[in-house]
């Protein structure tokens, strides 16, 4: 459980609007054998943190563009590959190493990709300024609480990190991760490491705390919203820990638990910071573990 100061937690009081007065509309008696009740009306402000311009048919429309996007990107790179390098594409798609690099790379372009969608999407839609309207907003308001606020963010994600490794050594694995092809060569693992702490958590963050959880939390609450969220951000990783059934369970629980702070902080920031520090704290273990990538498990 993350436990937040509460001097560093933002006041939202101000930023609320207050509720307008119901309005009541008394209906004139009704004859008898007439059913006429009139109801009572009532106007419920929308959180401001909630306040987006895309909807639900938004989500779909990204969802299918971001898919496409992957897969048309990594067919036109194993193409181009096989161009310049002069042999066919079946047996690139067979080499286990190209397919790596070629994965990782279309990933980063395809993640690209999707910044330009929402800054498209924002601007078409008169949003105002991009990040804030992706709900990146400022950590703290004086620069010394800012840069207290960002160590300490900073920490959460490192002690979290290190938790889940921990527990996953008691989860049972059965065969190997389809992940684990991935770090079988420097090559991959360096591309691995600059995708997953420089691209992926603004990316993600962006996708499922920025763009997602608003729309979640809005038409089904907060704390659904929270746990939605949280659920989907791990099993978009379910593909690279299929079978470990236990690491998604962890993953999910990373998700959730980045999803609280984004709420508790109204600010994508919070769990940016987070992210970027589990992952590197994560890749940092790996590197030392292995002697600075002298030592693959089954690598060259």
């Amino acid at each position: 459980m993350i436990s937040v100061p509460e001097w560093a937690v933002p006041s939202n009081e101000a930023a609320v609007p207050e509720t307008p007065p119901i309005n009541i509309a008394i209906a004139p008696a009704a004859s008898p054998g007439v059913n006429a009740i009139a109801a009572p009306t009532s106007s419920h402000p929308v959180d401001p943190d909630l306040q987006v311009v895309w909807s639900w048919v938004d989500v779909l429309l990204f969802g299918m563009f971001y898919v496409g996007s992957t897969i048309v990107v990594a067919i036109a790179m194993m193409v181009a590959l096989a161009a310049t390098s002069h042999r066919g594409v079946m047996s690139l798609a067979n080499d286990d190493l190209v397919k790596a690099n070629v994965a990782i790379i279309a990933q980063a372009l395809a993640s690209g990709l999707a910044m330009l969608y929402f800054w498209v999407m924002v601007r078409l839609r008169n949003g105002g300024p991009f990040w804030s309207a992706m709900g990146w907003r400022p950590l703290g308001n004086t620069p010394s609480e800012k840069r207290i606020l960002i160590a300490i963010h900073l920490g959460y994600g490192l002690a979290i990190a290190i938790v889940v490794s921990l527990l996953s050594k008691f989860v049972s694995q059965k065969e190997a991760l389809p992940i684990e092809q991935l770090f079988q060569s420097r090559e991959t693992i360096l591309l691995l490491m600059i995708f997953g702490i420089l691209v992926a958590p603004l990316v993600e963050e962006t996708i499922f705390r920025g763009f997602l959880y608003p729309v979640v939390a809005r038409s089904f609450g907060v704390v659904t919203g929270i746990l939605v969220t949280g659920i989907l951000f791990g099993l978009t990783h379910a593909g690279q820990l299929w079978g470990g059934w236990g690491q998604i369970a962890l993953l999910i629980g990373v998700g959730v638990i980045m999803t609280w702070v984004r709420v508790a902080r109204r600010t994508v920031l919070a769990s940016y910071l987070l992210h970027v520090a589990y992952n590197a704290t994560l890749f940092a273990g790996f590197f030392i573990a292995t002697g600075g990538l002298r030592h693959l498990p089954t690598g060259s």
